[in-house]
Order: structure tokens, then sequence, then C-alpha cells
């Protein structure tokens, strides 16, 4: 799977920004623009796959709630 940035609009209007398919740290760079592009406050989530080594994918989910 190559890694993709995910952005989800609920119709309550928050907004989730999901990282699949990095490993890693580099999630975290992937999404870094965005997030600032979006002017959103960031509540971090990191999934398992983030603390593994660099051979194996991470996700992250940052989400803002409106």
């Amino acid at each position: 799977m190559p890694p993709t940035l995910e952005v989800l609009v609920a119709p309550d209007g928050s907004v989730q920004v999901k990282a699949q398919g990095f490993t890693g740290t580099s999630c975290r760079t992937a999404t870094q623009a965005l997030i600032a592009a979006l002017g959103l406050p960031t509540h971090e989530q990191l999934q398992p796959e983030f603390y593994v080594t660099a051979s194996t994918h991470a996700s992250q989910e940052l989400s803002h709630r409106a």
C-alpha cells in the first residue's frame, strides 16, 4: 500500500487527517503542511505502528472537533 493522506469532514464539522502507509515519524512530516494549511489545532492519536521499526507501516490520526 502506498502512503496516503485522508481528510475526513464529519457533518458536525469535526475534521480528521489520517496518514496511512508511513513508517515511524514520517507520518508527522507528511501531515505537517496539510495541518498548517488547514489551520487546525490538533489532537494526535498515535497508532501502535508508529513505534515499530522503519520496515513496517505506521498510521497516525489527527483530529479536531469544531
